[in-house]
């Protein structure tokens, strides 16, 4: 008898448990370390931000790091835009909307980069061009890459022979053309516009002069339209 009255409180004491675990949740208890339990996405590498409040996030690490929590990508793993130069936002949508940024890229003649840095860039788009464009564009820019010559891939024009400017040139960077595809994924921005000053000044002869800073603003403004 004394073991049926243990069971038996033993079963109304659980019913009572449970009923009361699937109750009204009016009186929701404390939940400690809120940040895990309801995370706050972000990204590592914008400026951060405490996730309770709008005070910018002011620790010491973080500040020396430009606001990002985290540290920044090895260089050539991840595109970035540090020069400030473009805005993915600015992408053609459709076929008319490409043919007009093709055709306003033509008219821009000096990149929006800082001109006192010119030689700098020209260098670096000179490594860059040979290392990822060559290929198919062979080092001399004559179209004549190793691919071109092994057979596998044709019709690469020789810059000498194409009426360009460093702005189509980094037009076709960034959105592709024909059987181009876009290399966005493979250059950021600003060494988009480094590789078209390159490719200008060894295969255009100098075609572009070097941009003051008020036409290199002006620049950077009609690439947007």
């Amino acid at each position: 008898m004394k073991k049926n009255v243990l069971k038996i409180t033993a079963i109304l004491g659980l019913t009572t448990v449970l009923l009361n675990s699937c109750g009204p949740k009016e009186n929701v208890p404390l939940v400690y370390f809120p940040d895990m339990y309801f995370p706050v996405a972000y990204d590592p590498l914008m400026k951060a931000q405490d996730a309770y409040s709008d005070h910018e996030n002011e620790i010491p690490a973080f500040v020396k790091n430009n606001g990002a929590t985290g540290l920044s990508p090895v260089e050539g793993t991840v595109p970035q835009n540090k020069d400030g130069v473009f805005e993915e936002s600015l992408l053609p949508k459709n076929m008319d909307e490409y043919n007009a940024g093709y055709d306003a890229s033509k008219k821009i003649m000096a990149s929006p980069l800082n001109p006192a840095n010119s030689a700098k860039d020209i260098e670096r788009g000179k490594f860059l061009f040979e290392r990822t464009c060559s290929a198919c564009h062979g080092v001399g820019g004559d179209g004549q890459g190793p691919i071109v010559q092994s057979g596998a891939y044709s019709g690469v024009p020789n810059y000498a022979d194409r009426e360009i400017t460093v702005g189509s040139v980094h037009y076709v960077l960034t959105n592709g053309r024909n059987a181009m595809g876009s290399y966005a994924g493979q250059l950021n921005a600003g060494d988009r516009w480094r590789v078209a000053m390159y490719v200008m000044s060894a295969f255009k002869k100098g075609a572009t002069a070097p941009a003051t800073a008020t036409t290199a603003k002006t620049d950077s403004t009609a690439t947007k339209k």
